[in-house]
């Protein structure tokens, strides 16, 4: 697998589903999903380049994910 970006949030919301099978995505903090994306081993991007409307893609890709 390439180094997943910011923007691939269905590719990181699967990766954090395998992670985090216990997690509700509906309740995780931005700051805890931050964290946990840049700690995913495929995960190749700045760490800094996040925003808020990134990780709600994200958080609700992983929502996606889960249905």
């Amino acid at each position: 697998m390439d180094g997943l970006k910011w923007t691939d949030s269905i590719d990181i919301a699967i990766e954090l589903d395998e992670a985090h099978p216990d997690v509700d995505p509906q309740w995780v903090r931005f700051t805890d999903l931050h964290t946990w994306v840049c700690e995913l081993n495929h995960f190749d991007d700045d760490p800094e380049g996040s925003s808020e409307k990134i990780l709600e893609a994200i958080q609700m890709a992983w929502l996606d994910e889960r249905d």
